[in-house]
């Protein structure tokens, strides 16, 4: 039992080791890095906020256009605005607009529909700029940190007079931190646009796809 304490309290250990080491490292980058900092939190902080907002605006009940449908044909065309007023997303909001359009010219109503539709889109792309804004700064930011980098170093290296190869190893190896930290946030700021686009799309699908559903139920005939 000593023994598995003591291998927990090395692990523990080497892990503090290792993230003081990286925290060090990070350290060495200079002022911009804290510009960097700031980009990934912000990155971190809208990619979060849009995933919510996305993941609530694609809930909707499977059965929902059902349910729409059966109303409408029925003449209950009252019930059908309650439900889909009383549900909050895209889908709803298109269709709630349609219900409001009923006894209108079909491209009248399909239009409408588009607006609103349009609108959600707007909405749920709000903010996802900055994303693609952090995937394409945030590398120029680790270049300039690496050539003002370099630039010192071969200052100093001119003041100092003839330089060690490990000096001058040491000293390219710390001002590529910033080159380094950059890209990473780039990347994870890309993967992050990326993914939530995707998930829009997919939003923006079901639209159109409960859009055409309704423009059929309207041209169904009634019982």
């Amino acid at each position: 039992m000593f023994d598995i304490f003591l291998q927990i309290d090395s692990i523990s250990t080497n892990k503090a080791a290792a993230l003081q080491s990286t925290w060090d490292i990070l350290l060495k980058g200079g002022v911009l890095m804290i510009p960097l900092g700031l980009l990934l939190v912000a990155a971190i902080f809208f990619f979060i906020e849009r995933l919510i907002a996305i993941r609530k605006a694609s809930k909707i009940e499977d059965n929902f256009m059902s349910i729409i449908r059966d109303q409408i044909i029925t003449g209950n065309v009252s019930a059908a605005r309650s439900l889909a007023k009383n549900t909050n997303n895209p889908v709803a909001k298109m269709i709630d607009k349609g219900i409001q359009r009923i006894g209108k010219p079909i491209d009248a109503i399909e239009k409408s529909m588009d607006n609103v539709g349009q609108l959600e889109m707007y909405v749920m792309e709000k903010n996802l700029s900055v994303l693609s804004l952090i995937s394409r700064i945030a590398p120029l930011f680790g270049f300039l940190g690496t050539i003002i980098g370099m630039l010192q170093l071969f200052k100093d290296i001119a003041s100092k007079g003839e330089p060690t190869f490990s000096t001058i190893a040491d000293g390219i190896y710390i001002k590529m931190i910033t080159s380094a930290t950059g890209l990473i946030i780039g990347i994870l700021a890309y993967l992050g646009y990326s993914y939530l686009n995707t998930q829009i799309h997919k939003v923006e699908n079901k639209m159109d796809a409960a859009s055409a559903e309704f423009m059929d139920i309207l041209q169904e005939p009634t019982h």
